[in-house]
């Protein structure tokens, strides 16, 4: 009878769907909440202060516990999925990982583009990188959702886009948006790359390393950059004889806490009582056509013409 009972569990932890179902029931749960008489408590939970002491400079709410500490786990294991497939896997050849990087690179300009055609001569017009960025875990999870429908290269080739899409958001918005960046602790963070790097090169491989890449996202977080980057690049550096262990004991962390938790703060979003106040403004456009029409657009674009002129290979 026990044996009946966990068999479904297990099926459904296994199935490659469940990330997707969970990332919808958490979706839509999230915006019935936020738009519920119990709006004001659950703001309050995901904005909770916890007890930490300001002079550790450590995410210091819930949601930023989830959004800096969290889903830095969830860029690791991302992270180290990619390096597998440049290692050995689907993007082992320079033609095939160069593709996704040209098409990340379509998909973020060409939103920007129609963004700032949009918004010329307004008071938005600063907004442009607001459609440059894919979400990451919403890609993966509706891939996830679809299930062996999408052939296992192309969820590759998406997930590697969306990382390199996210970086790039990252890395405009510290370029463009932050006030101020922290030299010394990136100088810091670019110090412990480069021991994580050494120990990569003479195959040494500990818990010394998992503390120097907490150091690494305890740097990042507060250079001034988001924290988020140190997952993808402490993944860079684990050997590739260890991905695969690693990765077995992230998977169901990653899936059935981080992303749901992710999903669940993060799509909170009130609705205006009347949807003209949102559709009468321009920079309602500007993402929604940046996003809807640009991204695709600028993603195929890309791609098409990368493969046209034998640049890369699909």
């Amino acid at each position: 009878m026990r044996q009946k009972t966990i068999d479904p569990f297990l099926n459904f932890i296994h199935d490659s769907r469940s990330v997707g179902i969970i990332l919808l029931v958490c979706t839509v749960s999230s915006l019935l909440l936020a738009n519920s008489s119990l709006t004001k408590s659950y703001f309050s939970i995901i904005n909770f202060e916890l007890p930490v002491n300001s002079f550790l400079h450590l995410p210091h709410t819930i949601i930023h516990c989830i959004n800096d500490g969290l889903m830095a786990v969830f860029f690791f294991l991302a992270g180290m999925e990619i390096k597998r497939e440049i290692t050995t896997g689907e993007l082992s050849s320079l033609s095939k990982s160069i593709l996704p990087i040209i098409a990340a690179i379509g998909g973020m300009v060409i939103p920007a583009f129609i963004y700032l055609l949009i918004n010329k001569n307004t008071l938005y017009v600063h907004g442009w990188a607001i459609p440059m960025a894919t979400d990451i875990a919403f890609s993966l999870g509706i891939c996830a959702l679809l299930g062996k429908r999408v052939p296992i290269g192309l969820k590759i080739f998406l997930t590697a886009l969306a990382i390199i899409d996210d970086l790039g958001a990252i890395i405009t918005i510290a370029i463009f948006y932050t006030a101020a960046i922290d030299w010394l602790y990136l100088g810091f963070a670019v110090l412990i790359s480069a021991i994580l790097y050494l120990l990569l090169r003479l195959n040494i491989f500990n818990y010394w390393n998992f503390i120097l890449g907490m150091l690494l996202w305890y740097c990042f977080l507060n250079s001034g950059i988001h924290a988020t980057i140190a997952g993808v690049i402490f993944a860079f550096f684990i050997p590739a004889s260890r991905l695969n262990t690693i990765e077995n004991y992230l998977h169901i962390p990653v899936n059935f806490l981080i992303i749901p938790l992710f999903a669940l703060a993060n799509t909170a979003l009130i609705l205006p009582a009347t949807i003209t106040s949102v559709v009468n403004t321009s920079v309602s456009w500007g993402i929604f056509a940046g996003l809807v029409i640009g991204k695709p657009l600028g993603i195929s674009a890309a791609t098409y013409f990368t493969v046209k002129f034998k640049w890369a290979t699909l």
